[in-house]
Order: structure tokens, then C-alpha cells, then sequence
């Protein structure tokens, strides 16, 4: 009877560490597959922050009201902005810093550049993620349009 408990807890075990795993696939492979689709990434950039800007009016909006009367809502809200602020960090590291931005030599200043100028602007991205995350500020919101957009021409058709 032990041996039979014990199989069915590992059993059980296996499958929540497959569920708790299988989270975190939903970001494209690192796999060398060659198969990239930028511009849908820039377009859930910005979902993302319209998403979040979303949340943070209504935060403020029910934080005006009877915070103990929207409580359940107040939190589903910041839940549901801090996920899209994590998934836009998502996207910034583990598809354009992971994948699509190569390192430059220095020796070609033009190259070494524009590598570095990428890499600011997606630090940035990631700052104004982080403090959106942790606020209801929309300046943040603005600074992410404002860079997402930036990054968008810096980046061009890679």
C-alpha cells in the first residue's frame, strides 16, 4: 500500500511540475528555427501597454470609489497589470535581447552603434515595464509608447 501512495504522489508530483513548466513555453524557441515575426512582437509591445495603461485608469478609477466595496476588482486589475508588464519583459528579453539583437564588434563604429543604442532602449523598455508594474503612473505608459516606438525605427527591418 506505501509503494502505491508513493507512485500516485509522484504521479502527481510529475504532472504539477509539467503543468508549472508548460507556463513558461508560451515565448518563441531559442532554438536557430529562423522563423521570427518581429513586427507581431512590436504589435504585442503595444497591446501590452495598452493593457496596462487600461489597468492602471481603472485602478485609479475604483481606488476613488469605496476601496472595500471593490476590492476583488482592485486586485484583478493590478494582477492583470503586472502580467502584462511581465510579458512585455518577456518579449524585450527573451525575443529581441535574447535572440534578435546580435552583439557588434567595436572596431565598426556604425555597427557597435547601433548595438548599443538597442540595447539602451530595451533597458529602457524594461525600467518603464518595472515602474509600471509598481505604480499607477501613467508617465510610464508614455515613456514605453515613446520607446517601443523608438526602438521600432531604431530596430527597422532587421
Amino acid at each position: 500500500m506505501k509503494k502505491v501512495g508513493f507512485h500516485i504522489w509522484i504521479g502527481l508530483a510529475s504532472v504539477a511540475l509539467v503543468a508549472v513548466l508548460s507556463l513558461q513555453t508560451f515565448s518563441h524557441c531559442q532554438i536557430p528555427c529562423g522563423i521570427y515575426d518581429d513586427e507581431m512582437r512590436f504589435t504585442m509591445l503595444n497591446e501590452h501597454i495598452d493593457t496596462i495603461a487600461k489597468s492602471m485608469n481603472q485602478i485609479n478609477e475604483l481606488s476613488a470609489g469605496e476601496p472595500e466595496q471593490n476590492v476583488n476588482q482592485l486586485v484583478r486589475w493590478v494582477q492583470n497589470k503586472e502580467n502584462h508588464a511581465d510579458a512585455f519583459t518577456e518579449i524585450v528579453t527573451q525575443y529581441f535581447l535574447s535572440q534578435r539583437i546580435k552583439p557588434a564588434d567595436a572596431s565598426d563604429k556604425n555597427a557597435y552603434q547601433k548595438y548599443t543604442n538597442h540595447l539602451v532602449l530595451l533597458h529602457n523598455m524594461m525600467v518603464h515595464a518595472m515602474k509600471a508594474k509598481q505604480t499607477t503612473d501613467l508617465q510610464h505608459v508614455d515613456a514605453l509608447r515613446k520607446l517601443v516606438k523608438d526602438f521600432h525605427n531604431a530596430y527597422g527591418s532587421h
